[in-house]
């Protein structure tokens, strides 16, 4: 076997085999003895075909097989020897050949880059900061509050932030379409659950009164054939419902689960609670940071053929997602070209993560791993089968693993680097959307 290399670019390799005659001549006449032994032909008993007759019946079909079997184990001995190392599969171009001329292919695909770790001491690194303050505390409580409304009838006009149970008929060009007709349907005004000024054009009716209101399907609302008409509603309210707010009392602390408790040990629950939440999105602030700045530090050729296999795995992620959201990923055209960018940061993370996994010698930490699964587990009432969860699964157990990592890659950057704290809210830290 004889075996050239060529380098189209950094990461394309395009390797040239040629096969002689012999080593397939071999194969082919193993496999056709071994034909022999079980096929079934008319007039021979089985087993007692001879040899020529399988040749001639079978002779061309077993050479091609033979020389597809060739070329997988042939190549994968040349990129032994060549010490490559595919980033995919590879694209097989075999020369035509006939019986006696042996064979010759060439094989071309992209290898793992190398990855050279830049000086992470001139890397400057931003940390975010943040406390728990008690005005943040106090909003917290509100927000309990919120979620734990209870509604009481009210004879006024409709306002924001109220429940609207309405009837409703909608029509395009004067004729009701479907999906476009409710019955006692009850909505949160403010909350966005209907398309643009339908829910405003409730605000300041009173029960019983009915009115229509002229709007106007979104240009990407999601069924096409209603995108970006115009249409009218006939609305009819029927009841307005105000929110009441429950008071801070042992009521709202059994609904926390604080069975007996008073408001030092309430207050005391919420503040662990924002705490963890805290530490769990600074942590996560502070990775994005550091990886932001690898990326910066790191210029990779980047090999398409994994840009293009995560590209896909994020296809079916969102695709996921959308189905447990109860959606029809089917009416999301989602393209692999979509997540492109995504997947190219994701893989050129990967490849330098994994350079520094080998250059430090690092390994999950058993002890990391036992406390990162017991904060998953400690929100959950039996903490415990949630343990049992992932230490009873090692794939599961392997993604624990591969978090800690990551988490000892930022520690040991953070050691490094010329690191910076910036002081933020807790606010802009958990609810960094609404700083806009």
């Amino acid at each position: 076997m004889q075996v050239s290399v060529e380098s189209p670019s950094a990461i394309e390799r395009r390797v040239t085999v040629s096969v002689e005659e012999n080593q397939i001549d071999e194969a082919v006449q193993s496999k056709l003895q071994n034909l022999t032994k079980t096929v079934k032909l008319k007039g021979f008993r089985a087993g007692k075909v001879p040899l020529q007759v399988v040749k001639q019946r079978y002779g061309g079909q077993v050479r091609i097989e033979v020389l597809q079997d060739v070329i997988q184990s042939t190549f994968y001995e040349a990129i032994q020897k060549e010490k490559l190392t595919p980033a995919g599969n590879p694209n097989f171009d075999p020369k035509p050949s006939n019986p006696g001329d042996g064979l010759e292919y060439t094989a071309t695909f992209e290898i793992y880059p190398e990855v050279a770790i830049s000086d992470i001491t001139s890397l400057e690194i931003e940390k975010p900061v943040a406390a728990i303050e008690d005005a943040d505390m106090e909003k917290m409580i509100e927000t309990i509050q919120k979620q734990n409304i209870s509604w009481e009838e009210a004879d006024r006009a409709a306002q924001l932030e109220d429940k609207a149970t309405v009837d409703f008929v909608g029509t395009i060009d004067g004729v009701a379409f479907e999906g476009g007709t409710g019955d006692d349907m009850s909505i949160e005004l403010g909350k966005g659950q209907l398309i643009p000024g339908f829910e405003d054009g409730i605000v300041g009716m009173s029960t019983g009164d009915e009115k229509t209101l002229d709007l106007s399907f979104p240009d990407n609302y999601q069924k096409e054939d209603l995108a970006g008409k115009a249409v009218q509603f006939a609305v009819t309210l029927k009841k307005i419902e105000q929110p009441v707010l429950p008071e801070v009392n042992e009521e709202l602390f059994k609904k926390m689960g604080l069975e007996g408790g008073n408001m030092e040990e309430f207050r005391e629950e919420i503040r662990a609670n924002m705490q963890r939440e805290l530490d769990n999105s600074l942590g996560t602030k502070a990775k994005e940071a550091v990886m932001d700045k690898l990326l910066e530090a790191h210029e990779l050729d980047v090999p398409k053929t994994l840009i293009d296999s995560e590209s896909q795995a994020l296809v079916q992620q969102m695709m996921g997602n959308m189905q447990q959201q109860g959606m029809d990923p089917k009416e999301m055209k989602l393209a692999p070209e979509m997540f492109e960018a995504e997947a190219k940061r994701r893989v050129s993370l990967g490849l330098i993560m994994a350079e520094i996994v080998k250059q430090e010698g690092l390994t999950a930490d058993e002890a990391l791993v036992k406390q990162k699964v017991d904060s998953i587990a400690e929100p959950y009432e039996h903490s415990e089968q949630v343990v049992q969860y992932y230490y009873g699964d090692k794939r599961r157990l392997a993604e624990i693993e591969s978090l800690v990592i990551e988490e000892q890659i930022v520690d040991w950057v953070l050691s490094k680097a010329k690191v910076k704290d910036k002081s933020m809210t807790f606010n802009e830290i958990m609810y960094p959307n609404d700083q806009k």
